[in-house]
């Protein structure tokens, strides 16, 4: 009797041990990235000669609309490029965000170190009618964007990118 209550107790722990298929898996990690990439706001262009002109009026009320309309959006990082206007339409949703500007260079876009740094994050980037599109379409990884009209400043590509599946879309927002 002593012997089968020995071999029931071993059998019983084996079959406790054994977990199903199921059980065995390990949790899937899902990491998503959102990015928001527009271009800057109104500029200055009463002197053609000036390469680094400041926002006009309606571009300062256009980068606080971005801060607006961006408002329920948890930034956990903002970058620009090197310029006023740039920077100037970054300012207020950085502000908001309690977060400093990172400034890129837009000649020197390198998408997968880009994205490897800003893993798991939602991102702003400001750039230009012809790099904002250019950013977006190396992050997605096609050429699906053209540049920018010049007088167009209402385009937000938002890009999602969860389990390798990349989500990418373009609003106009007036």
């Amino acid at each position: 009797m002593k012997q089968i209550s020995i071999l029931f107790l071993v059998i019983l722990s084996i079959f406790s041990s054994c977990k199903t298929k199921e059980e065995q898996k390990l949790p899937v990690e899902t990491t998503t990235s959102t990015y928001y990439f527009i271009r800057h706001a109104e500029k200055d262009r009463t002197d053609s000669t000036n390469a680094d002109p400041h926002l006009t009026e309606a571009g300062i009320i256009r980068a606080n609309n971005w801060s607006r309309i961006l408002g329920e959006v948890t930034f956990d990082a903002v970058y620009s490029t090197n310029y006023n206007r740039t920077r100037q339409t970054a300012q207020p949703t950085a502000t908001k965000n309690g977060l400093d500007i990172t400034i890129y260079d837009p000649r020197a876009i390198h998408a997968p170190s880009f994205l490897e740094a800003t893993k798991g994050k939602t991102v702003l980037v400001v750039g230009h009618s012809n790099t904002t599109p250019a950013f977006v379409n190396s992050v997605i990884g096609e050429r699906k964007y053209a540049d920018i009209d010049d007088a167009n400043n209402s385009n937000i590509y938002i890009v999602t990118i969860s389990n390798n599946q990349i989500i990418d879309q373009l609003l106009v927002i007036n």
